[in-house]
């Protein structure tokens, strides 16, 4: 389907109107007004890029703005801020391998974290038995904080079953948290505490629930100042100053519309007949219908989802997001045709 306008509650199609579930817009940012006039304002002040190393001899402000904003937005020591979240999995990975042992992932972890040569946690139902052993080695886990497919935030309790002779380094990808999880849409990364694990990593998009393109690395301030010397980040040019400004101005919009959307997922809540065909998390916005052609339905009810193949799921995935911009009468249409089932 091909639109002509940024997609917010309402889609256009060939003319014709249809309510909008989809997309990963879930504080409602990229058509929220405020927002928008904040952008507009950054971006005549700062230009609508600006195309040169973070690490050449001049530095903008505005990554320091956003960057701080950042860091104490998840309570973390320091914050890097990048032009995506893939190049964001890349830095992390790249700087990582020279003092990794082996990398292992947890099932469904998203492309930003791929090691071709990385070890799934589970073998057979079991734990990888090198995880066990009494090797001492540093080990790398890679993680989605909320897999693909799931409506909660991935179950680490495992971790501690590791042997201690283990010095791990957890790297969480938070790009369907942060913003939605924790206090104000925080994230996990501060409440992710698990004493086997020596250090702690996030990334994360920009551009789902924060409405900015671009990523970001939440770390200690040692692996911070380390990522800045890895060549790909010294090659390469920041995310839009525009933008890392705009996310240092934006701290009480997020707030309200975070806020906002908790209001929407609690009516849900409230509304919403139990199902295994499509489970509900009051606390997360999305629903994984597991309906037989689930899109079809929707679509005669003149209600667009998201759907389509997707790279580390069996089929396709079908998804319905929630976010801060829907109405009650919005969400009031699609409990009434999900209660049907």
């Amino acid at each position: 389907m091909k639109v002509n306008a940024c997609p917010d509650r309402i889609i256009t199609v060939q003319d014709k109107e249809y309510l909008y579930f989809g997309g990963t817009a879930y504080l409602g940012l990229p058509k929220n007004k405020m927002f928008q006039k904040l952008v507009a304002k950054n971006i005549l002040k700062w230009g609508t890029t600006y195309g040169s190393s973070r690490n050449a001899n001049i530095s903008l402000s505005a990554y320091e703005d956003g960057e701080r904003f950042l860091a104490n937005f998840i309570n973390a020591e320091a914050v890097l801020t990048v032009s995506s979240g893939m190049l964001a999995g890349k830095l992390i990975i790249e700087t990582l391998k020279p003092t990794t042992s082996c990398f292992f992932h947890f099932p469904d972890t998203h492309t930003a974290l791929k090691v071709d040569e990385s070890f799934p946690i589970w073998i057979d139902g079991e734990i990888h038995p090198r995880l066990l052993d009494n090797v001492s080695e540093n080990i790398t886990i890679l993680a989605d904080a909320v897999p693909s497919s799931q409506i909660q935030a991935q179950d680490l309790s495992v971790t501690a079953l590791f042997s201690k002779t283990k010095k791990i380094t957890l790297v969480l990808d938070e790009s369907h948290s942060i913003g939605i999880l924790g206090q104000n849409g925080c994230g996990i990364y501060a409440s992710t505490q698990i004493p086997v694990v020596e250090r702690k990593i996030m990334l994360s998009s920009l551009g789902k629930a924060l409405g900015l393109t671009g990523g970001m690395i939440g770390a200690d301030l040692e692996f911070i100042t380390l990522l800045r010397t890895n060549p790909s980040f010294v090659s390469s040019a920041g995310m839009n100053p525009a933008f890392a400004q705009s996310l240092a101005d934006a701290g009480p919009i997020f707030k309200k519309q975070h806020k906002k959307l908790l209001k929407k997922c609690q009516y849900i809540q409230r509304k919403l007949k139990s199902s295994p065909d499509f489970p509900f998390n009051p606390n997360y916005p999305v629903i994984y219908p597991t309906i037989k052609n689930s899109s079809a339905i929707f679509e005669k009810e003149n209600i667009i989802i998201t759907h389509f193949p997707y790279p580390n799921l069996v089929g396709e995935l079908n998804r319905i997001v929630i976010t801060a911009n829907h109405k009650k009468n919005d969400l009031d249409k699609i409990i009434g045709i999900l209660n049907q089932y």
